[in-house]
């Protein structure tokens, strides 16, 4: 985009086009390519058959005198000769035959002539043929996904109804007490399990009282009650240090993020590690944190204000939800479960990783967890381990302790981690920077083969192997670039994702210009036709008008750049679709967070959890060929995970524009379709999730 976009011209139901006739321009260029591609073919094959049979017309049309009434032959069987002088002929006759004769030979050369031409015209003019060709094939596939989608009938046209209560918190693909029915067990009740059955086609309701969270960095420290599905007993009884964390009032629970036992925890780390204190973090090479278990975000919530980033995961709960109450206050979180399948996380994606009492047995299947936590460590990253079987004096008293906490350090061990001095019931780790430590090693674990070492991970089984070590990627965090500068990779770095450095830069330029655009159409001001003197411009949004932003197909990262570039206070899950190409590695090395995921499936969040949700070019990837889900389940999910009076701005082509345009009607949603200056091809659509409240 080069210059700000322009506003839509409102339309019927709630949406606005500026493409309507574009159905109109795509006709009048099939009529305008049409003949072009026909005189391809049928000139080629026939043109010769064509010349000889206008000649033959001509020829019984300019001479039906001299031909026989019904064969053209004379009495000996002859052809007569329309130039012989017979006694009967004038001499008028005569010449009138010869301008005839003459006019037969120019348009024999015409036509001849012509059919030279046309075929130097066809051999030239290949390549435009070629286009016009594809723009149709790409016009036939969205006709064909239109007539499919009408196809499902006039019941899935209408309106989706609204779900039951039972679905105000839940997490299509969690099904925990279903799972256990099913027999499974071990954590793997936890697992997620996506089937034919997963998805929702109805829209799911705010609770009774719901209310728009406070904007950023109030809605860290207070949430309101009625937004979150927890009860002040589960607050009561949950563990010791988050009990002293939060403050449940009447409508509303408080966090005191800056309450001093997480401070001194946080600090406790940093001095182990060997640092003065947290805001030498980065400077040690640490940007992204995964925390397992994360209680409600705490620590987070500490680190946040010192440019980490920390990632929530934590199992699905249907009550008192640590994911659901820590993306509440607009931080990082996914549902995630260490099991039996591998994260969605290439190798090589977190600085840290950090556990405090988060329930996992780390002796436990041969310590096939810790091989989890080691591939997704960076060379040089920490684990930090807190948990009382690690305190040396409580674990001799109790031997089964003393047990689990000898087969951790032997499992380390073998990993090549170096255990750092420990501190009362709190153990960091640090992974080796170097690659020959594993062949240096008496026994241990074998490194994964190339083949098992991919950086495509989408939930794929546990294994017993040290991954990473064949990525091009294993740079020591101590060698990296700190943060802020990470986020600019340089030519050196892209080369690894395969990336020039003008094609990073034109992307980061784009995009920068893209964001200005949008922040000037966040606003209900778009879907009124309020009076407006020329030359007057809507006011800005404020900067922290949104928190949690998800973009649907990340490529780069670029849009997340951008946001933060432009001053937004935002974070943004970048997720980078299984049907395109992995760049999720690139992604993560900015220092940003994401994860891979099938937008045929449910996304991995508690309902009402984002406040912007973005995609561009994701209807061309997942419904431009060979679609494998309905674009109206999409929408569903999306409507989801949306937050009441959040947005949701799609970028693509003007045919797929148009007809997710459609389909916002049956979500209820204010949509407007924006046209993009300097860019024919593409349109806007900026849609706002109406706050609909539940009747009581």
């Amino acid at each position: 985009m080069s210059r700000p976009l322009h506003r839509g011209v409102l339309g019927g139901s709630g949406g606005g086009r500026f493409s309507a006739n574009s159905h109109d321009l795509w006709e009048d260029s099939q009529m305008k390519e049409r003949p072009d591609k026909e005189d391809v073919d049928p000139k080629r094959t026939n043109g010769a058959d064509h010349t000889h049979s206008s000649i033959k017309f001509l020829f019984r049309y300019l001479f039906p005198y001299n031909l026989s009434s019904k064969h053209g032959l004379n009495e000996n069987s002859f052809m007569s000769d329309p130039f012989s002088p017979g006694p009967t002929r004038s001499r008028h006759k005569v010449t009138l035959s010869f301008l005839k004769f003459s006019l037969v030979v120019i348009v024999i050369l015409a036509l001849t002539g012509s059919f030279y031409w046309t075929l130097s015209i066809t051999s030239t003019s290949r390549g435009q043929i070629f286009r016009g060709y594809r723009r149709l094939q790409e016009q036939v596939v969205t006709d064909l996904y239109e007539i499919g989608e009408l196809s499902l009938g006039f019941s899935r046209l209408r309106e989706l109804e609204y779900c039951s209560m039972e679905s105000l918190n839940y997490v299509p693909c969690f099904n925990v007490s279903e799972n256990l029915a099913l027999g499974l067990s071990d954590g793997e009740e936890f697992d997620r399990h996506c089937g034919p059955g997963s998805k929702q086609s109805c829209l799911v309701l705010p609770p009774l009282n719901y209310r728009i969270p406070l904007r950023w960095p109030s809605g860290r420290d207070v949430i309101w009650l009625a937004n979150v599905n927890i009860t002040a007993q589960e607050v009561l009884s949950s563990g010791s240090l988050t009990r002293r964390m939060m403050m449940v009032d009447e409508d509303q629970i408080s966090f005191r993020s800056g309450f001093s036992d997480v401070e001194d925890y946080a600090h406790q780390i940093a001095e182990i590690i060997g640092l003065r204190n947290v805001s030498y973090f980065t400077q040690a090479g640490v940007r992204t944190i995964l925390d397992i278990e994360c209680g409600y975000g705490s620590l987070g919530a500490h680190l946040s204000s010192n440019q980490l980033l920390t990632m929530c995961l934590a199992n699905y709960e249907a009550s008192g939800s640590q994911v659901q109450l820590t993306l509440e206050r607009g931080l990082p979180a996914i549902i995630g479960s260490f099991t039996s399948k591998q994260l969605p996380y290439p190798s090589l994606s977190f600085d840290m990783i950090h556990c405090v009492r988060c329930h996992v047995d780390w002796d436990k299947k041969d310590g096939i967890y810790l091989f989890e936590v080691d591939r997704l460590l960076r060379p040089g990253g920490y684990f930090v381990w807190t948990d009382p079987l690690i305190n040396s004096q409580r674990s001799v008293r109790d031997k089964a302790n003393l047990k689990k906490w000898n087969t951790v350090r032997s499992l380390t061990e073998s990993l090549c981690w170096e255990m750092l001095p420990q501190q009362d019931d709190t153990v960091v780790w640090k992974k080796t920077s170097k690659k020959n430590c594993y062949s240096a090693r008496k026994a241990g674990s074998p490194l994964c083969s190339k083949g098992h070492d991919n950086e495509s991970p989408y939930y794929r089984p546990l294994q017993f192997c040290i991954g990473g070590t064949q990525s091009r990627r294993w740079i020591p965090i101590e060698e990296r670039r700190k943060w802020p500068a990470q986020s600019k990779l340089n030519s050196a770095e892209l080369e690894l994702h395969g990336l020039h450095l003008e094609d990073f830069g034109e992307d980061a330029i784009s995009w920068n210009l893209a964001v200005r655009n949008y922040w000037s159409l966040l606003s209900p001001l778009i879907f009124s036709d309020h009076p407006k003197r020329p030359g007057d411009e809507d006011p800005s949004p404020p900067y922290n008008m949104l928190r949690n932003v998800l973009d649907m197909n990340a490529r780069f990262g670029g849009f997340n750049a951008a946001m933060l570039e432009t001053g937004k206070s935002v974070w943004v899950m970048n997720v980078v679709p299984t049907r395109g190409p992995n760049t999720l590695p690139l992604v993560l090395d900015r220092g940003f967070v994401g994860v891979l995921h099938d937008w045929c499936e449910p996304f991995p969040a508690y309902p009402r959890t984002y406040d912007l949700v973005h995609a561009a070019g994701l209807l061309s990837l997942e419904f431009g060929e060979h679609p494998r889900c309905q674009m109206l389940d999409l929408f569903a999910e999306i409507d989801r995970i949306l937050r009441p009076e959040g947005w949701f701005i799609v970028k693509d082509n003007g045919r797929l524009i148009e007809f997710a345009r459609s389909l916002t009607t049956h979500l209820k949603w204010d949509a407007r379709v924006v046209e993009i200056e300097g860019n024919s091809e593409e349109r806007l659509l900026i849609c706002q999730k109406p706050f609909l409240k539940r009747q009581s």
